[in-house]
């Protein structure tokens, strides 16, 4: 898989509004994968979700799915993820018949190995399964043994997302039944379930579209210091659906590693420190932080840097 692409397109929105419209374009499109035609709220959650892990539109298109009802990444494109962070030192993939390893080392940490064998699936039981274990159960074994390595050394760059290929495989029905519905009642039975999951939609679509988020994301950029923001947190909406309470969460989570950056900086007593903090943490994070934010940490760190030298 090509390295994602963090430049901006045509296709990135800059608002509620526009992510609709471009949702309702995607949605009508065939070239679009098969489970999001017609779907433009499941678009638009998809691609807020792309938004947190820093994927374009229709890159999380391409390589998120839903599985189990837990948002997932196909294994290149975790790999692709981590690659980009800047954060991975050494990956190593190798395979026999009976055993895939992956060997992984993030910046300034210890190299961990990973392992998953024909053995392992066996247990799970997973050799019998018809399809890709039956198929390609090599290539299996090596998708299991990276997610066990990216997952577990780069919980902040995949955010929780599982990997499709392992999700994949211990697929279940996470649609709630409704309570007052009895299972086995015939055709009344499927009709009044089939109305109940129609409603549940319904609903859903309605929280993605109603709330405009524009007004509070920008009371979060407009608070100057931790406390004003952890004020405004008290304030925010308990009931929202998506994609409008991840875009409001990551706003804040983005605005708050912000401001604790300008803190950190503006604490530093040398310039060995400021170059780490520039280094560590400001550098693998810009594409998360606005133009002026950006433009804001590098007036902080010239200065403090020529205050240091002086």
């Amino acid at each position: 898989m090509n390295a994602l692409v963090q430049n901006t397109s045509f296709l990135t929105p800059s608002n509620l509004t526009e992510a609709m419209q471009i949702a309702d374009l995607l949605a009508n499109s065939e070239i679009v994968p098969k489970d999001y035609q017609k779907k433009p709220g499941n678009i638009l959650v998809a691609m807020q979700w792309g938004a947190e892990i820093g994927l374009q539109p229709l890159q999380a298109l391409q390589n998120i799915a839903c599985i189990n009802g837990r948002p997932s990444l196909w294994g290149d494109a975790v790999l692709a993820l981590v690659r980009n962070s800047g954060l991975l030192e050494q990956f190593e993939e190798t395979q026999t018949e009976d055993m895939a390893t992956c060997i992984v080392k993030r910046k300034g940490q210890k190299a961990v190995t990973k392992t998953f064998s024909k053995e392992d699936a066996k247990r799970a039981g997973l050799l019998s399964k018809q399809g890709p274990w039956t198929q390609y159960p090599k290539r299996m074994m090596q998708m299991r043994a990276r997610g066990y390595a990216l997952r577990d050394e780069f919980t902040d760059i995949l955010k929780g997302f599982g990997v499709a290929e392992e999700e994949r495989d211990k697929e279940i029905d996470v649609t709630p039944e409704p309570a007052n519905i009895k299972k086995h009642q015939g055709a009344s039975g499927l009709k009044a379930r089939l109305e109940h999951q129609g409603q549940q939609q319904e609903k859903f679509v309605e929280q993605v579209y109603t709330f405009d988020t524009s007004e509070l994301l920008a009371k979060i950029n407009e608070t100057q210091t931790l406390e004003e923001l952890k004020s405004l947190a008290s304030t925010f909406p308990t009931d929202l659906g998506e994609p409008a309470q991840t875009e409001i969460k990551t706003a804040y989570g983005t605005h708050k590693f912000y401001l604790q950056l300008i803190i950190d900086l503006e604490a530093s007593a040398d310039t060995e420190n400021i170059n780490k903090l520039m280094e560590e943490r400001f550098e693998p994070n810009t594409s998360h932080l606005s133009n002026s934010q950006i433009d804001n940490i590098n007036s902080i760190y010239e200065r403090k840097e020529a205050e240091l030298t002086a």
